[in-house]
């Protein structure tokens, strides 16, 4: 009897794509922002200083627990990698691939940004969202990707050869050593997956892979984010400008972005308490 190749179909290939697909995780329990202190929050905003990010550079700022994040687009479209660190704990650092397990591929107004075990907290909620209205395109691309890592010499340096020291990765290791004081080397291991602000992007529907396109940002668009406990947000303007040709270059046009923090009222902020870490008891079974 002649043997079927090792890779082919079986013959119920068809039932088994036919299979509905389940949602990993029901958020209906997962506590949510109310959309109504969301928008009382933003009425009483008071601001509260801020950086300017310059092009194929990073900048970190420290934000208060209760003080608004606004990361801005103040000249042309670019994109930024953002990391958020806990102020008490460097350790407690965003955690990219739950945050899209738990809300999407792609965030936006009411979704929050989560830091890994074994604290797994809201970091910080997104309370405005000036690209909300693009959606999903025809390519199944999308805003605010928690897909993607951050453009690196590493990855650079295994598909060109070449070394460049203004990819995204870089550019938040120096700014976070520069704002710590921590040598270089201590500095770049605390350095994570980001969230890609402004950025474009999705999957390929023939070949499954990951794809950019030219950011639909401009000029007065803007990302705000509340600070759930004490942090440190560090924001690189990435080196692919808006990211609709390549990146780790010289080559796009790329301009800065800005960090502007804002204080709330004191009633907005007596009405929103700071999470606590997870109540789980970390014995893992033993």
């Amino acid at each position: 009897m002649r043997r079927q190749p090792e890779n082919a179909a079986p013959p119920d290939a068809d039932t088994r794509r036919a299979v509905a697909p389940v949602i990993c995780y029901l958020t209906d329990r997962l506590p949510s922002p109310d959309p109504a202190k969301i928008a009382a929050l933003r009425r009483g905003l008071r601001p509260a200083g801020g950086v300017i990010v310059p092009p194929r550079d990073a900048r970190v700022v420290a934000v208060r627990a209760g003080q608004v994040l606004r990361i801005t687009c103040p000249e042309g479209p670019q994109v930024g990698d953002l990391n958020l660190w806990s102020a008490a704990s460097l350790e407690e650092r965003f955690y990219s691939g739950k945050t899209r397990a738990l809300h999407g591929a792609h965030v936006s107004t009411g979704d929050r940004l989560w830091s890994g075990f074994p604290r797994l907290r809201p970091m910080a909620t997104i309370t405005h969202d000036t690209l909300d209205w693009y959606g999903l395109d025809a390519f199944g691309g999308a805003v605010h990707d928690v897909i993607g890592t951050r453009c690196d010499p590493y990855t650079n340096r295994l598909l060109s050869g070449g070394d460049y020291h203004h990819c995204c990765h870089s550019n938040l290791t120096r700014a976070l050593a520069d704002h710590t004081g921590l040598p270089i080397k201590e500095a770049e291991p605390l350095v994570h997956d980001v969230l890609n602000v402004f950025m474009c992007t999705g999957f390929s529907r023939d070949t499954d892979q990951y794809f950019m396109k030219a950011s639909p940002v401009r000029q007065g668009d803007f990302l705000e984010l509340y600070a759930e406990i004490d942090l440190l947000a560090g924001l690189s303007a990435c080196p692919g400008g808006d990211c609709g040709a390549e990146h780790s270059s010289d080559s796009a046009a790329c301009y800065p972005l800005g960090m502007e923090l804002f204080d709330v009222s004191d009633e907005c902020r007596a009405e929103w308490t700071s999470p606590g870490p997870s109540g789980y008891d970390r014995t893992h079974g033993r």
